[in-house]
């Protein structure tokens, strides 16, 4: 299992938006001062669908796990 360290999101004019170990649809509602969030989806080269984002206040913003990076030696 991967080290989950926090959460991170960009939006489509590419701004970032460091989340931390905050839920991440809590804390883009309270940042953005919003009280909806519609659930943005992508499908995958298997064909099926995947919850990836959020899109508020006119932002469609795809949410990240950030884990530790491990070099293998």
């Amino acid at each position: 299992m991967t080290d989950i360290i926090g959460f991170m999101a960009t939006d489509q004019y590419g701004q970032t938006y460091h989340i931390g170990n905050n839920p991440p649809r809590q804390w883009l509602l309270n940042y953005f001062g919003r009280k909806h969030a519609d659930k943005m989806y992508r499908d995958t080269k298997a064909g099926k669908v995947r919850h990836v984002g959020y899109i508020i206040a006119g932002l469609w913003l795809d949410v990240y796990r950030v884990c530790l990076w491990k070099e293998a030696r």
